[in-house]
């Protein structure tokens, strides 16, 4: 099951989707995640918080596939 996480721009930054998605609860801890390697995007390990996702792009971490959607 994939968890919607919309957005009402154009992208939103790896590390602010972590947050938004509810995956993590503070950005210290979205950028720790990050940098560990934990977190995939469109399945290959992304370690750039500033990575950019539109609609479309994928992102897991712990066992969860979220999806970003355009409101």
């Amino acid at each position: 099951m994939e968890i919607q996480v919309p957005i009402q721009t154009e992208y939103i930054k790896l590390e602010s989707a972590l947050k938004l998605g509810n995956a993590v609860s503070t950005g210290g801890e979205a950028k720790i995640c990050i940098q560990e390697g934990r977190v995939k995007v469109n399945g290959e390990i992304c370690q750039m918080r500033g990575k950019k996702l539109y609609p479309g792009d994928t992102f897991s971490f712990m066992g969860a596939i979220y999806r970003i959607s355009a409101l």
